[in-house]
């Protein structure tokens, strides 16, 4: 038996105003069903952040829907839990129930175990950190349930791990139920696997399946897990997805015009126009030189950017690198201003989502349930 786990699909994401990247994303979430289909799944997981926005468009609405229900039309089930995009804060049922109730897809997301096919399935929505601790007796349970189960269990969570990001974690991986044979988790973007010598089965972030406007620019990977359950042990295969390739390149401003070139000639044999971010640092810089040169770019690229990155003292210290990581230097940035790691978080992952969507009554209702919540 195999199946799919899927994650952070974020559909109606679109990134620099262009309808092309919006179709980028719906591009490699039909690859990787269509994959699932090819390979013959027995279910396929879906672990959160379905829509970018608790209130998607119609067309991605419509790509989830055709999504499922190909799935459907080759005998395949799916379940899905909700992530922190998915659900609104305005009181209203989320989008994603429509397909729960034309049996599409199975919603799991309140922590309800059940067999299915052999195989214990229970989920949980994301979680906020300050409801966690209410959580812990209920994963005990749950915990309880597995034990007891002879064939696989398979826990589905849309929650940050502290050991894979201090900064994005809402809980600890000992905080876990133990029993479970895989763990199929969303919430963090970029691709993860680990076994815990305290739990019974890994641990797997598939990541998301497309660039995230959070994620700055840069070249990785992105995919979704195959999980093997043949065995009394889950095996993940990841599977890479067709993404459009994104280049962040420095460069000194005396080479530039070289420099161009060399990437122009990389990217010619691509398929799709890549995205290119241009770092260029040097003692004296030309403004008008580096506009002159940049525009090379134009009709190679779907988009390009660039900037200058500053320099101080003789050794010349960069001083504008991008971090390994933009969400954990928000975070980290976050926390220190606001003295604390949990108003961090819900600053970062509970307004900033909304405001930045012009969501102010959402935005509104979030500070007066967290204000709330602290009372209590």
């Amino acid at each position: 038996m195999i199946f799919s786990h899927i994650s952070d699909t974020h559909l109606g994401l679109t990134q620099y105003g262009l309808q092309e990247r919006e179709d980028d994303v719906y591009s490699v979430f039909n690859e990787s069903v269509d994959v699932s289909i090819k390979d013959h799944v027995d279910f396929v997981i879906f672990a959160g952040d379905i829509f970018h926005v608790p209130n998607p468009t119609g067309t991605a609405i419509l790509q989830m829907a055709n999504a499922l229900k190909r799935l459907k039309q080759n005998n395949i089930d799916s379940f899905f839990v909700l992530g922190e995009h998915d659900i609104s804060r305005i009181r209203s049922a989320p989008i994603p129930y429509v397909y729960h109730n034309l049996e599409f897809s199975r919603y799991v997301g309140q922590g309800k175990p059940f067999v299915y096919k052999d195989v214990l399935i229970a989920g949980y929505d994301k979680i906020r950190r300050g409801e966690m601790p209410q959580f812990l007796d209920r994963f005990s349970e749950l915990d309880k349930v597995a034990s007891q189960h002879t064939g696989h269990k398979i826990l589905i969570m849309h929650q940050g791990i502290a050991e894979v990001n201090q900064f994005a974690g809402e809980l600890s991986s000992t905080d876990l139920p133990k029993n479970f044979t895989y763990y199929a988790m969303g919430h963090l973007h970029d691709k993860f696997l680990k076994q815990f010598s305290h739990l019974s089965g890994p641990i797997a972030y598939p990541g998301s399946i497309e660039m995230t406007t959070s994620e700055g620019i840069k070249e990785t990977q992105k995919g979704f897990y195959i999980v093997d359950i043949s065995t009394s042990e889950a095996r993940p295969n990841w599977i890479k997805l067709d993404t459009r390739q994104q280049l962040s390149e420095k460069v000194e401003f005396e080479k530039l015009s070289d420099s161009i070139s060399k990437i122009l000639e990389k990217i010619s044999t691509l398929a799709k126009k890549p995205i290119v971010e241009i770092k260029i640092h040097g003692k004296e810089i030309e403004s008008e030189i580096i506009q002159t040169q940049i525009a090379r770019l134009a009709p190679h690229t779907l988009h390009y950017t660039w900037k200058i990155l500053q320099e101080e003292g003789a050794n010349g210290t960069i001083l504008l690198e991008r971090p390994s990581s933009i969400d954990d230097e928000l975070f980290r940035l976050a926390s220190n201003y606001l003295g604390s790691s949990e108003k961090a978080t819900f600053a970062i992952q509970e307004l900033l989502p909304l405001l930045s969507a012009n969501k102010v009554k959402e935005a509104e209702q979030a500070i007066l349930e967290e204000f709330e919540r602290f009372k209590k």
